[in-house]
């Protein structure tokens, strides 16, 4: 608590030197994070109040800094562009690179890679649009005077703002629904990784152990103090990719290797479905920005860390499905078909790190509608809000324990929530909040050169990806996901103590 408190203090003190160097450059607008914490009783100072030029003196205020400061400020606050790019790669890389060699057995090289690229374009695009409609309410509320000092905004509240009740209510389902069942993956995948190193226990007693293991992620405060967690998340993963690629290519192809996908109607939807569900970190982006000194460039950040995901996702699932071909159809994690070595374990437990990060990371979020749901998102006791917490994670870990046999139904969370809350909300949100002449001209920000500074082209686009992915995404892909989950039901068990495991063996 004291070192929170303290780490709270060192970053009100310097970003009250930031806010005033934003208002002097115009920036049109800015975050509250960077100015107090939502947890602990941070400061209280009026930026209004700041002395006028804080730069004059900005080196001389960061000589001054001992090791305790700069330790602080290294792994605790983060408000920076970098910082925003670590969360976000963190947030959106994660399981996925396990899955995707599956993927690409089910769809193939040329679509695999193809549809990366679209659904990466189009979440980089829905991400443009969000940042436009959060700088937009923010400067609504700032000229009404309705900004609340320490609360955090967040998507549905963003769009309901400026959409309307009924926009925030379909919107908060949606990201609510997918962030619980998204930081649910997270403990399955945990206990189903730690199986293939010791299968003394079965997957369900794991679980036991990991969710005990995830009760203290209630005590980080915001998405601004997780610079060195999202920095172990990306580390972990770029590990883990790298094995994967390295150890296929030494591995070298199976006897008799075949390369058959894409051959079935069924297999190929859902396959899209697991790549559009791979590309939905939407739900925390709000957030993100919200804990930046300047939002704005967020979503540039966010278009690096899609260049990124890139980097980690195409290389090792082109090389793995190239070894092992046909025969992922039947392993959905590629742990299952990498033969057992040193390399792979170490890459299991880089693997199981990243999950805890990203599973602190998903549930922020819902801590914050928790929180308010209660009427403890304004609370400056510290201790209070992190006990307020401890429901949330047991709810979730009361459904990785019940619905072991998530896997089979990731693609139905990506057709049925990750389509509308990534893709197709945003864009038709959009089309909506400007959809007048007098909402354009009063827009905070305006159509930029490279769209012709034409409002007829950005809504043409908005258009496109919203039906494209209710087509190809929703439609489609909810009848493959759908027909996938019937066939597969009757191997799916509440309470399953040891999910897909070998019939015989210590497991069960």
């Amino acid at each position: 608590m004291a070192a929170a408190t303290d780490a709270l203090q060192v970053e009100s003190t310097a970003t009250n030197f930031q806010a005033a160097d934003l208002a002097a450059t115009g920036d049109e607008f800015t975050s509250q994070e960077h100015c107090n914490s939502s947890i602990t009783a941070g400061d209280t100072t009026d930026p209004a109040t700041i002395a006028p030029d804080p730069k004059s003196n900005l080196i001389g205020y960061y000589s001054s800094w001992g090791w305790k400061e700069i330790v602080k400020a290294s792994v605790w606050h983060g408000g920076s562009w970098f910082d925003a790019w670590l969360t976000a790669v963190a947030a959106q890389v994660g399981s996925v690179i396990l899955t995707f060699p599956y993927t690409f057995s089910q769809v193939g090289y040329k679509f695999g890679i193809l549809f990366q690229f679209v659904y990466g374009a189009f979440g980089c695009w829905t991400v443009f649009l969000l940042s436009w409609m959060y700088a937009e309410l923010k400067q609504r509320k700032m000229l009404q005077g309705t900004l609340q000092k320490g609360h955090i905004l967040q998507y549905h509240e963003v769009i309901g703002g400026l959409v309307g009740k009924w926009g925030r209510y379909m919107t908060k389902t949606f990201i609510c629904l997918s962030l619980t069942f998204g930081c649910t993956l997270q403990l399955i995948a945990c206990s189903s990784d730690v199986y293939y190193l010791n299968s003394n226990w079965n997957k369900r007693q794991w679980l036991y152990l990991f969710g005990a293991l995830a009760l203290p992620c209630v005590l980080i405060p915001t998405l601004h103090n997780f610079r060195i967690l999202s920095f172990i998340g990306i580390v972990t993963t770029s590990i883990t990719s790298a094995y994967m690629t390295t150890a296929a290519l030494k591995h070298g192809q199976i006897p008799n290797v075949k390369h058959s996908a894409p051959d079935n109607m069924v297999q190929f939807f859902s396959g899209l479905t697991n790549i559009l569900f791979a590309f939905g970190s939407h739900g925390l982006c709000v957030e993100i920005m919200e804990a930046m000194w300047k939002p704005k460039n967020y979503k540039y950040a966010y278009v690096c860390c899609v260049l990124y995901t890139y980097l980690l996702t195409i290389p090792n699932s082109t090389s793995v499905y190239w070894a092992y071909g046909d025969i992922l159809l039947h392993n959905s994690n590629a742990f299952g078909v990498l033969p057992p070595s040193t390399a792979r374990n170490v890459s299991i437990i880089a693997m199981i790190a990243h999950q805890y990060v990203a599973l602190m990371l998903n549930i922020t979020p819902i801590f914050h509608m928790w929180e308010k749901a209660i009427g403890l998102h304004l609370s400056p006791n510290y201790l209070l809000k992190s006990f307020a917490r401890v429901p949330v994670v047991c709810l979730i870990w009361f459904l990785a324990l019940a619905i072991p046999f998530f896997g089979p139904i990731n693609s139905m969370m990506g057709a049925f929530l990750i389509s509308f809350s990534v893709y197709i909300i945003p864009s038709l949100a959009f089309i909506y909040v400007y959809r007048s002449k007098a909402a354009r001209e009063a827009s905070v920000w305006k159509p930029p050169k490279l769209f012709f500074h034409n409002w007829f082209t950005l809504f043409c686009i908005s258009g496109f990806v919203a039906t494209f992915v209710l087509v190809i995404g929703f439609g489609l892909g909810g009848w493959a996901s759908m027909t996938n989950f019937v066939r597969q039901i009757n191997t799916f068990g509440f309470f399953q103590a040891c999910y897909q495991c070998p019939v015989t063996g210590k497991a069960h």
